[in-house]
């Protein structure tokens, strides 16, 4: 039964605790009554609090108007929540869902929830697969669509669209029926009713290759270690296969959108820079990046800037952030200038105008004795100095 499976998958996933809030995404289709329905049995035996929420898309005027206030309807009992979609959204599947999941999100905070119940069942998955096979997707992207991920979960996955309609025509529901759901211009709607019907038993064989990918990449993710666990060396020694599962496995772990090409982009680049000594970075996204060199890989995060500034008025001792720095005279430069300029520098000054604080874009450099200037930024980097370093200046 529908109910037994829902119940059983959340009590999976540890989600039957009592006065738990639990959003439901409710369009008032069959699959999202389905779900719904059966969540409000399971609210009074577990003592849940469970949220309708609904985003109505206002795309088919009056009949979308009717289809909210069904829901609304069909939720008294419960706690009811809608909005409807801004008419600057384009009328395209992929904005409408990033506004769906916008709006989850937003629900999420709102009822102080970790849990949004989303009705996909076993259909959507094949289609969902079929769909990336189109796309000429890897190995990852046959797994479907993922039963968990963050606070969405997809309790009727296991579940086909057939069942869904005899459960709500049995406990006589009355779901939505969405005109646009038959509209072949989407590309989903044209797998679901000129493709598939041409495929017997479509559905269940993709189902059966998605759970298969789902085991080859269980048994793949435990060979595999996180990216910047490998040595550049090690990384090299893997072959053209493991070598693109762990750049894969990074850009997942880290949220980061990729493709194949992105991914052999990645792999390209730490081998061509596996024997650089200094390293070399790649941009990964606005605030991240990839640094390589011949021992290791790690991620750079963009750190905020520290806007601090300390004045040096005299010799003694200046504290800033967990750094401390001495100021001493001395009657003459030395013969031999100290190899560690990180942590000594001699200064040519007539009197304590200084201060001290982090570098800014467009800082230079010129050495005592020598006519030419160098952007500080460079200076570091050839030096192979720390990021962190802070910059001492005249204030004139």
């Amino acid at each position: 039964m529908i109910k037994d499976t829902v119940e059983l998958f959340l009590d999976k996933y540890d989600l039957l605790k009592p006065k738990n809030n639990i959003i439901v995404a409710f369009s008032g289709g069959y699959d999202s009554m389905c779900l719904l329905d059966v969540m409000k049995q399971l609210a009074k035996k577990y003592d849940l609090n469970i949220f309708a929420v609904h985003l109505n898309h206002s795309w088919r005027g009056k009949e979308s108007d009717l289809e909210e206030e069904n829901c609304k309807n069909f939720a008294s009992d419960i706690y009811f929540y809608s909005e409807k979609l801004s008419d600057d959204v384009p009328h395209t599947e992929t904005a409408a869902r990033d506004a769906r999941y916008d709006f989850f999100e937003k629900c999420a905070k709102m009822f102080d929830s970790k849990v949004v119940l989303t009705a996909h069942n076993a259909n959507d998955n094949a289609e969902t697969v079929f769909y990336r096979i189109m796309k000429g997707t890897g190995i990852t992207g046959l797994e479907g669509i993922k039963e968990n991920r963050g606070i969405y979960y997809r309790p009727l996955l296991s579940i086909y669209r057939k069942e869904i309609e005899n459960y709500c025509t049995i406990n006589n529901l009355k779901p939505n029926n969405d005109s646009s759901n038959s509209d072949t211009k989407y590309e989903r709607n044209k797998i679901r009713h000129e493709i598939f019907p041409l495929l017997p038993n479509i559905e269940e064989k993709l189902n059966a290759l998605s759970a298969s990918a789902k085991e080859t990449n269980v048994a793949i993710e435990k060979e595999i270690k996180s990216l910047e666990k490998y040595s550049t060396k090690d990384f090299i020694k893997l072959s053209d296969f493991y070598k693109n599962a762990v750049v894969h496995k990074f850009f997942r772990a880290n949220n980061i959108d990729y493709d194949r090409k992105r991914i052999e982009e990645i792999v390209t680049f730490i081998v061509d820079n596996s024997d650089s000594k200094a390293g070399k970075t790649i941009s990964l996204t606005k605030d991240l990046w990839l640094f390589v060199n011949n021992k290791k890989m790690s991620k750079i995060s963009k750190q905020e800037k520290c806007d601090f500034i300390v004045n040096v008025n005299s010799e003694g001792l200046y504290s800033f952030g967990k750094y401390q720095l001495s100021i001493k005279k001395c009657d003459k430069f030395p013969d031999k200038f100290p190899q560690d300029s990180e942590y000594i520098a001699y200064l040519n000054i007539s009197d304590f105008n200084m201060q001290i604080r982090t570098r800014n874009d467009g800082d230079v450099i010129q050495p005592l004795g020598l006519s030419g200037s160098q952007k500080l930024k460079k200076y570091f980097n050839e030096k192979k100095t720390r990021k962190r370093l802070y910059y001492i200046t005249n204030k004139g």
